[in-house]
C-alpha cells in the first residue's frame, strides 16, 4: 500500500513538474539556443525528405514551439532581434540575386511583365480582401504581398540548363520591378495608417527616395570597391563590411521614414556587382544567411501563428482559402497574357507562371511589418503561412515539370561548352597566400562547371633525396590551396608531385589526371634567356593538348569592372576565335562585369562582321585601324580584364611564346589585369 502511495506521489510530482515546464517558457539563454539549433538541423531535414521545402517545415517549428503551441519559446526580445536580422539579411539575399543587367537586356518584355504581375494581383487582392470585409489599407496590403514574389524554383532552371533564355531574363527582370513596387506600396499604406500620409510626406518622400535610392546604388558600389581594393587582402574585413553595409543603408531607409526591407533589399542590388556569384564571399554570405539569420526569421515568423483561430475563428478558414486562391490566379492571368503577347508558347508560360508563383521573402517581410503595426491580424498571418506552403510546393513542381520540356537555347548551349573549360581546372600553385587570384580564376572556372580543382605541386628530382622540409612545405601549400576551395564549396583534388621539370610534370599531370585547361600565372615580363630560348610557360603552352589560360593579376579578381577582348581581324579567322569570345562572355558574367569588344584592323584589313558570334546585340564592339598595343593601351582603365588570344602559329625559333604584345601591355598598364588564351588546334 506504501509502495503504491509513493509510485503515485512521484507521478504526480512528475506531472505537475511537466506542467510547469510546459507553462513556463525555457528561459536559459544555453538552452533556448540549443532548441533553436536543434529546429535549425531537423525541421529542414524532415519535410525536405517528404518533398516539401525546408521553409515550411521552419515556420511550422515556429508554431508547435512559439507561444500559441506547446509554450517551449517565448516570442522575447532576444528572439525579436534575431527575427529582425534574419528578416534585413533575406530582403538582402533577394536583392543580391537581383541583376540591373538582366533588366537592361530585356528591358521592354521586362517591364510589360513587371507591371502585369504587379497591376493584376493588386487589383484582384484588393477587391478580394474586401469582399470579405476587409479594411482598404488591410486590403491594399495583402494585395501587394500577392503581388510580391520568390525566385524560390531558380536553383531548378539552373540545373536545366536554360538560366540564359529569354522567358527567364524576362522574369528576373519582371521580379525587380513588381518587388520593387510592392515595397513602395508597403512603405505607403505604413504611413497612411500611422495617419502621417500628408503632403509634407509625399514632399518628403518622392525627393528623398530618389536621392537615397541614387546614393545607394551609385555611391555604395563606389565605396565597395575602393574598400575591397584597399583591404581585399582580408577576407574577415570583406565580409565585416558587407555586414555593415547592409545595417547601414536599412536604417538610412529609416531615417527617411521608409520600411528597412526596402533599404536592404537596395543594399543586395547594389553590393552584388562588386561580388562574383561563385567567389567565396558570396558562398560566405549566403552560408550564414540561410543557415543561420535566415532561419531564426522563419521560427520567429512560425511564432506569431495561432493554430486554434482555425477552431475558435471559422472565418480563418476563409482567409486562408481566399488568399491562397487569389495568390494563384493572380499570377497565372500575367504570366498567360505577356507570354501570348511576346509569342511564347505553353511551356515558356508555365515556366514564367512556376518561377513568380512562389510567395516567401518579400511576403513574410511585408507581413511581419504589418502585424507588427497591427495592421492585419492573426488570421492573416495564418493564411499567409498557408499561402506560402502551397505555391512553394506549387512553384518548384510546376517549373521543374515545363521547364524540361524547353530546350536550351543557342546561349545555353554556348555557354555550357565554356563551362566545359571547368570540368578539371588544373592550377599549379607555389603559394597561395600570395596567389589567391590564380587560385579564384580556377575556383571560378570549376565552380561554374560543377567541376573538379585540381592544385598541383611539383617538387624538381634532384641526384639526392627530396629533404623533408620541402615535402612539408608542398603539403601545406596543397592543403591551404584545398581549404580555399573548399570554402568556395568546389571539388578539389590535390597533386603533390615529383618530376624532372616543372614543364614536364604539369604537361604529364594534365594528360593522366585529364584536365580540362590549365591555368598558368604569369610575371608580366620575359627575361632574356626566356625570350630567347623560351620559358616554362612556352614549354606547357608546347606540350599541352588542352587549352592554357595565362594569367597576371595585380589586383583582386573581384575588383574587374570590365572584360576587355581585344583582337585583330586576322585572328577572327583563327578557329579558336569563338572559345575566346565564350570565355570572354563567360568571364563576365561570373564577375558581374560588362563586356566590350575591340578589333584592330591591319592597314589593307576590313572589320568582320560579328553580329553571327552568339553576342548580346547590346554588346560594345569597337572597330579601329593602327597599332595594336597603342590602340588596346588607349582604351583600358583601371580594373579592367583584358583577354587576349594566343596562338601557338605565332612562335618563332628564337622568340618566346607570349611575344612582346602582352608585355608591352602590361607595361604600359601594370594595374590591368590579363589572360592569354592558347587553344590547341
Amino acid at each position: 500500500m506504501e509502495l503504491n502511495v509513493n509510485a503515485t506521489l512521484g507521478q504526480s510530482m512528475t506531472n505537475l513538474l511537466l506542467a510547469s515546464i510546459l507553462s513556463t517558457p525555457i528561459k536559459d539563454p544555453v538552452a533556448v539556443f540549443l532548441m533553436i539549433l536543434g529546429i535549425m538541423l531537423i525541421a529542414p531535414l524532415l519535410f525536405e525528405r517528404i518533398r516539401l521545402p525546408g521553409i515550411v517545415g521552419l515556420i511550422l517549428a515556429g508554431v508547435i514551439v512559439g507561444p500559441n503551441g506547446l509554450g517551449l519559446l517565448a516570442r522575447d526580445n532576444t528572439i525579436v532581434l534575431l527575427g529582425t536580422v534574419g528578416l534585413l539579411f533575406l530582403m538582402f539575399m533577394a536583392g543580391l540575386e537581383t541583376s540591373l543587367d538582366d533588366l537592361k537586356s530585356n528591358a521592354g518584355k521586362a517591364a510589360i511583365f513587371g507591371l502585369s504581375t504587379f497591376g493584376v494581383p493588386m487589383a484582384l487582392g484588393t477587391v478580394a480582401m474586401m469582399a470579405i470585409g476587409y479594411g482598404v489599407l488591410p486590403a491594399i496590403l495583402v494585395a501587394s504581398c500577392f503581388a510580391s514574389h520568390t525566385l524560390l524554383a531558380l536553383p531548378i532552371v539552373s540545373k536545366l540548363g536554360i538560366m540564359r533564355s529569354q522567358t527567364l531574363t524576362t522574369t528576373l527582370g519582371g521580379t525587380l520591378i513588381t518587388n520593387v513596387l510592392a515595397l513602395l506600396v508597403l512603405a505607403v499604406v505604413v504611413r497612411a495608417h500611422q495617419g502621417s500620409l500628408s503632403l509634407q510626406f509625399w514632399l518628403f518622400l518622392i525627393p528623398s527616395l530618389i536621392i537615397y535610392t541614387f546614393l545607394t546604388l551609385w555611391g555604395l558600389p563606389r565605396i565597395g570597391r575602393w574598400f575591397f581594393q584597399r583591404f581585399g587582402h582580408d577576407e574577415g574585413a570583406e565580409f565585416t563590411f558587407v555586414l555593415a553595409t547592409l545595417f547601414i543603408v536599412s536604417y538610412g531607409a529609416q531615417l527617411i521614414q521608409i520600411e528597412p526591407i526596402i533599404g536592404a533589399f537596395l543594399a543586395g542590388v547594389a553590393i552584388t556587382q562588386l561580388i562574383p556569384q561563385l567567389s567565396p564571399l558570396m558562398n560566405r554570405i549566403q552560408f550564414i544567411g540561410n543557415t543561420l539569420f535566415i532561419p531564426f526569421f522563419l521560427i520567429s515568423v512560425g511564432m506569431l501563428v495561432n493554430p486554434l483561430i482555425l477552431i475558435q475563428e471559422p472565418r480563418s478558414l476563409l482567409v486562408s482559402a481566399v488568399m491562397v486562391t487569389v495568390a494563384i490566379i493572380a499570377k497565372f492571368i500575367p504570366a498567360w497574357g505577356s507570354g501570348k503577347l511576346f509569342g511564347f508558347n505553353f511551356d515558356n508560360i508555365m515556366l514564367m507562371f512556376g518561377l513568380s508563383v512562389a510567395q516567401a521573402a518579400s511576403t513574410l517581410a511585408a507581413i511581419t511589418v504589418a502585424y507588427k503595426i497591427e495592421l492585419v491580424d492573426q488570421l492573416t498571418v495564418n493564411g499567409t503561412i498557408a499561402m506560402i506552403l502551397v505555391t512553394c510546393i506549387a512553384s518548384p513542381w510546376v517549373t521543374d515539370r515545363w521547364g524540361r520540356k524547353i530546350k536550351p537555347g543557342e546561349v545555353s548551349i554556348q555557354s555550357h561548352q565554356v563551362g566545359s573549360l571547368g570540368d578539371r581546372v588544373l592550377v599549379p600553385v607555389a603559394n597561395p597566400s600570395t596567389e589567391d587570384n590564380l587560385l579564384n580564376l580556377a575556383i571560378l572556372l570549376a565552380k561554374s562547371a560543377t567541376g573538379t580543382l585540381l592544385p598541383l605541386h611539383i617538387l624538381i628530382e634532384q641526384n639526392s633525396p627530396i629533404p623533408p622540409e620541402d615535402k612539408a612545405r608542398q603539403s601545406q601549400l596543397l592543403s591551404t590551396a584545398e581549404m580555399i576551395a573548399h570554402a568556395a564549396v568546389v571539388n578539389v583534388t590535390p597533386i603533390g608531385r615529383i618530376d624532372e621539370s616543372i614543364d614536364k610534370g604539369i604537361a604529364r599531370v594534365a594528360e593522366e589526371k585529364q584536365a580540362s585547361v590549365i591555368v598558368c600565372g604569369w610575371k608580366g615580363y620575359s627575361t632574356y634567356q626566356e625570350n630567347l630560348f623560351g620559358g616554362v610557360i612556352d614549354k606547357i603552352v608546347n606540350r599541352s593538348a588542352v587549352p592554357v589560360l595565362v594569367t597576371r593579376f595585380p589586383l583582386p579578381i573581384e575588383h574587374t569592372t570590365r572584360v576587355f577582348l581585344a583582337f585583330t581581324s586576322q585572328q577572327t579567322y583563327a578557329s579558336s576565335f569563338k572559345e575566346s569570345i565564350q570565355l570572354a562572355k563567360s568571364l563576365a558574367t561570373e564577375l558581374k562585369a560588362s563586356l566590350q569588344l575591340l578589333q584592330v584592323v591591319t592597314a589593307r584589313g576590313v572589320p568582320i562582321d560579328l553580329s553571327n558570334a552568339g553576342l548580346a546585340e547590346d554588346t560594345p564592339i569597337q572597330n579601329v585601324r593602327g597599332n595594336f598595343v597603342q590602340q588596346v593601351s588607349r582604351l583600358l582603365t583601371t580594373n579592367d580584364l583584358v583577354v587576349l588570344n594566343g596562338s601557338v602559329e605565332q612562335k618563332t625559333q628564337l622568340a618566346s611564346l607570349l611575344g612582346r604584345i602582352p608585355e608591352a601591355i602590361a607595361r604600359n598598364h601594370p594595374e590591368v589585369a590579363m589572360i592569354i588564351a592558347y587553344f590547341p588546334k
